[in-house]
């Protein structure tokens, strides 16, 4: 190989797993000149941001946003052609629904975590005491809540902010974004660099601040305040891209082809796939990528990585989606802005989340047809309860059948939004099941990716990419995932 030829150039490279890092990393490595084979499991690609058609609208039936404190979405959105469909959500905001009614979700704030505790709308969730003891933050020393290996989001917030804080506005938000209790999760997992940013500006609100200023080049269009972003046609229109510009780039796409085991050979790697008594097919390459969730890749390699064993992570939450078309004219008014989280406390509803889509989206909403809404919650969380059996707490509805999580959607629905949402207003619903499929950054997680990193770093020619690495959301597996293959190419 000539000096400076990129290591992929001429060699195979076998990517296992279709979800975006996936679909990334096959790119990266054809973009280096790589002959790339990738293989799915099921029969669509794409993972989490996935599609599926509901009263006639095609809708996300996974991640339907992108947070924009990074332009690492919009960047990759521009490179695909799909610049012009970035989009900023309805400036509506949205709301928090407590144990003593709904109040509005503050603007500038991260995981709940409040920029300013005297903002109106997180004083009137508060109150004055509240909002005086979150404001100890800035002269308390930076020390708090900073000098741990480990910390919980609960740890971190209840220390320097106080019990309401946690309560009222980080666990709503943690319970929909997560799935998890904030008490499970790793701060420096599910919120990187926060930690850091204390010390460096000298309180929790200092640092919550100073990552909201951080602009997103990519994000342009979206409103003052605004955290994420969309494109117009759906979060999947993104996957139908990415299939399309490896197809061009003559990448071998395999789907419904499931690995069964890896083991090294002299020129790299071999995969087994297969099913049942069905004999195998193996494929052959230089360079193996495993794009799977966490229990799935460390199960698949450490047979042929023995360091591995022992750092198998445990599953993400299942998670249930339910998705409502209904004739509602009474919804045209937005009565709870974007969508509403609902404290874990709060009595009488089982939802973790509500999206109201057709006023979070107006390409939505024009799609729709007046009158018509589109609204989809969330079920399913990870409490500390729970945390120690099957993840699953009393808030829980995931296990239930189709047809008791509708009735009991259209119940939460009716009480988040106000407004009754019968059978009757119905004109199409679908429930949608991702077991595991959100990473769980438990405590110490930070400590087992940099740890799972280094073992794969020894092994040559092998590459982990994957939310359960990066972190949660789509902003930190694009990033992590083309970071990672970068560096492997150098």
């Amino acid at each position: 190989m000539e000096a400076g030829t990129p290591p992929a150039a001429g060699q195979t490279a076998l990517v296992v797993g279709g979800g975006i890092s996936g679909l990334l990393a096959a790119r990266e490595l054809a973009q280096a000149g790589a002959a790339v084979t990738l293989l799915e499991a099921t029969d669509s690609w794409g993972g989490c941001v996935g599609r599926h058609e509901v009263a006639g609208l095609t809708l996300d039936s996974g991640a339907e946003s992108f947070a924009t404190r990074s332009s690492a979405v919009a960047d990759l959105a521009r490179e695909l052609g799909l610049a012009e469909a970035i989009v900023a959500p309805h400036p509506g905001g949205a709301w928090v629904q407590l144990p003593d009614g709904p109040r509005e979700l503050p603007k500038t704030g991260i995981l709940g975590i409040p920029a300013n505790p005297w903002d109106p709308e997180v004083r009137r969730s508060l109150g004055i005491a509240g909002s005086l003891r979150a404001s100890l933050d800035r002269i308390l020393p930076s020390s708090v809540g900073t000098t741990a290996d480990v910390a919980s989001v609960s740890a971190l917030v209840r220390a320097r902010m106080g019990r309401r804080v946690l309560t009222r506005l980080v666990e709503p938000v943690v319970g929909g974004v997560h799935s998890a209790d904030a008490a499970l999760l790793d701060v420096d997992m599910v919120a990187p660099g926060l930690r850091a940013g204390i010390a460096r500006h000298g309180s929790l609100a200092a640092a919550v601040a100073a990552q909201r200023r951080a602009p997103a080049e990519g994000a342009r269009g979206a409103k003052a305040g605004s955290a994420v972003a969309g494109l117009k046609g759906g979060m999947h229109t993104m996957v139908s891209a990415l299939v399309a510009d490896l197809r061009r780039r003559g990448v071998e796409m395999v789907t419904g082809s499931r690995a069964r085991s890896a083991m090294r050979t002299p020129d790299g790697w071999r995969i087994a796939t297969g099913s049942g008594n069905l004999p195998a097919t193996t494929y052959d390459a230089g360079v193996l990528v495993v794009a799977l969730d966490g229990p799935a890749a460390v199960g698949l390699l450490e047979e042929a990585v023995p360091a591995l064993a022992g750092h198998r992570p445990g599953p993400g939450p299942e998670v249930k989606l339910v998705t409502l078309v209904a004739d509602l004219p009474e919804l045209d008014r937005r009565p709870r802005g974007t969508g509403i989280l609902v404290a874990p406390q709060t009595p009488g509803i089982r939802a973790k989340a509500l999206t109201h889509a057709t006023a979070k989206w107006d390409w939505l909403a024009a799609a729709a047809g007046p009158g018509r809404h589109v609204v989809r919650l969330s079920y399913g969380r990870r409490d500390s309860a729970a945390a120690g059996g099957e993840g699953r707490g009393s808030h829980d509805a995931a296990g239930l059948p189709d047809a008791a999580l509708l009735e009991l959607a259209l119940h939460d629905a009716s009480a988040l939004l106000t407004v009754p949402v019968t059978a009757d207003s119905l004109v199409g619903w679908d429930v949608v099941s991702w077991a595991g499929a959100l990473p769980f950054a438990a405590v110490g997680h930070r400590q087992r990716v940099a740890e799972v990193r280094r073992i794969c770093g020894d092994s040559s020619r092998l590459v982990l990419v994957g939310g359960w690495l990066a972190g949660n959301g789509l902003a930190a597996v694009v990033a992590d995932t083309r970071k990672q293959l970068r560096r492997f190419l150098e």
